[in-house]
């Protein structure tokens, strides 16, 4: 099941993100995340009007995707940056794909022009999930983040609904 986010799933959200906060390169965060911190950002990104889902099985809180303002500035207001972690047990099962066909049908509604994903590499995993939604790489940044002592790549794939 696919629905919006709310305050008590915070716990899930960051039990599912902090195992690639400390584990992997896919995220530039470092230190752990509370889950008072997840409903922080919960929160300033619905009062921003943009959706923040999760997938759920039995109750159970197994992977979650939001969109966020691309930029600031005004002329930015129809382009976000898009973002998915799933727990690590639920890749390859078609969750994601739920997740994005929920999350890009709501960012059609609201006539957002223009979406972003960064990712980091290699994520060939990443990469295929996003080219499914005909996102195209647009941009490559070598060696912009290091984490557990290497240097990481991150990629921009955008597509324009």
């Amino acid at each position: 099941m696919i629905r919006n986010t709310t305050a008590d799933d915070s716990k899930a959200i960051a039990a599912i993100y902090n195992h690639y906060v400390l584990n992997s390169t896919v995220t530039f965060e470092v230190d752990a995340i509370t889950d008072v911190e997840i409903a922080k950002r919960i929160q300033v990104n619905l009062a921003s009007g943009l959706p923040w889902l999760v997938a759920e099985i039995n109750g159970k809180v197994i992977g979650y995707c939001y969109a966020t303002p691309w930029k600031a500035r005004k002329a930015y207001q129809h382009s976000v940056e898009i973002s998915i972690y799933l727990d690590a047990g639920s890749h390859a099962k078609g969750v994601g794909t739920q997740l994005y066909a929920a999350l890009f049908a709501q960012l059609k509604a609201q006539n957002v022009h223009a979406v972003m994903a960064g990712i980091a590499l290699p994520n060939v995993a990443s990469i295929a999930l996003h080219e499914k939604y005909n996102m195209q790489k647009v941009a490559h940044f070598q060696q912009v983040g290091k984490k557990f002592a290497q240097w990481v790549d991150v990629a921009y794939w955008q597509v324009i609904l």
